[in-house]
């Protein structure tokens, strides 16, 4: 490969992107936005979920009752009340979430060691958050039970029964169990698709639809050479944004990387490269700029979010899918950011999904070169 030549490619590439503002906003502040929109509004956490309670019992225990519900981080009672039609309402309006009905004279049944059941709404709108929900009050109603259970044998004179199990539960990884923990690595992978290969999916087509495709094919360039020419300017914007990206997560939502920061910038090459051959052969064989902007967003920008393990589990989803997810790039990049953000692994545990980033970007190197040398070049 001749450099001179690369240069002079990189050269027009770089003033056309200092031209155009439309590509400079589109290549920096989303990627920002993205950032500060997916690590502060989009949260899988479920706390302060919102309660009404109907209150039909009147007495010391379930008002306790009701103070212990209020107390817990996940709940927050919005307030007490009397008639069983306010539940609708709330819950209809989705101002709660829960809404808990004490029937009369709980408290005696408890009192009297008979059963004492509750009625509990949930909002299940969203089977996620609902879930979630019911296993929150689970535990609390299991915590309840226990103390009730310990007033019953010492108003009995027993010992309190001590439970054969006792399961000591330790969380690895994310130990705080926030989602921007992983939800702000991932942004990342979104970050570079967007760069690479929905900016690159208009520059070959430009030339094509400004006629300029035709001096190119007439001068003494080899198409590899063309290729990296064209990509040069796009990889520094994204090595660029991976890097802010990598700033700002540490410094507003103080999500620390536990592995090595080089390994870190190889998956980041490997990946960008990905995105870039991606984006390149789109604009080569659409040759239209809406068109390949188009096409760029179906095949790349969508699945990156929809089909990678970043939102949506893929054991979640239909087997189908399954398969598609492996051919998605963003699914093995945004592995190996689990492993370096969560899981200080190293390279002998990430190697597959480095080996597979690097097929891909061959695969879609000899595709582009296949492509472009059937226009000429």
């Amino acid at each position: 490969m001749n450099w001179t030549k690369i240069q002079a490619i990189s050269r027009k590439e770089f003033y056309h992107l200092i031209r155009d503002f439309r590509s400079l906003y589109l290549a920096f502040m989303i990627p920002l936005l993205l950032i500060l929109l997916f690590g502060y509004a989009l949260s899988l956490d479920v706390d302060n979920i919102n309660v009404v309670v109907v209150d039909h019992d009147q007495t010391d225990l379930s008002r306790d009752f009701i103070r212990g519900l209020d107390a817990s981080p996940y709940f927050h009672v919005l307030g007490q009340f009397s008639e069983d039609r306010v539940v609708n309402r709330y819950l209809d309006d989705g101002t709660a979430s829960v809404a808990v009905i004490l029937p009369p004279r709980w408290t005696e049944d408890i009192r009297s060691d008979r059963n004492s059941p509750i009625q509990i709404l949930i909002d299940g709108s969203d089977p996620n958050f609902a879930g979630i929900t019911r296993s929150y009050l689970t535990a609390f109603m299991q915590k309840y039970n226990q103390k009730a259970l310990v007033a019953y044998l010492n108003r009995q004179g027993m010992v309190r029964i001590h439970p054969p199990v006792d399961g000591q539960i330790r969380v690895w990884f994310n130990e705080d169990l926030e989602s921007r923990n992983f939800i702000v690595p991932g942004i990342i992978a979104i970050i570079i698709m967007i760069v690479g290969a929905m900016l690159t999916s208009l520059v070959v087509a430009r030339e094509y639809e400004s006629g300029t495709m035709e001096t190119i094919r007439s001068l003494p360039i080899h198409a590899l050479e063309f290729l990296t020419g064209k990509a040069i300017p796009y990889f520094i914007i994204g090595l660029i944004d991976v890097l802010i990206s990598i700033l700002m997560g540490q410094v507003l939502f103080g999500v620390v990387m536990k592995s090595g920061f080089w390994l870190m910038i190889l998956a980041s090459f490997l990946y960008l490269g990905v995105a870039l051959s991606l984006g390149l052969l789109i604009s080569s064989v659409v040759k239209s700029q809406l068109v390949a902007n188009q096409i760029a967003i179906l095949i790349t920008y969508l699945p990156s979010l929809l089909l990678s393990n970043f939102v949506f589990p893929v054991e979640n989803m239909p087997g189908i899918l399954q398969y598609v997810t492996r051919v998605v790039p963003a699914t093995y990049f945004i592995d190996i950011l689990n492993g370096l953000y969560l899981r200080n692994l190293g390279l002998e545990a990430l190697w597959p999904s480095y080996l597979t980033l690097t097929g891909m970007f061959g695969v879609l190197l000899v595709l582009n070169l296949l492509v472009l040398k059937k226009e000429g070049l």
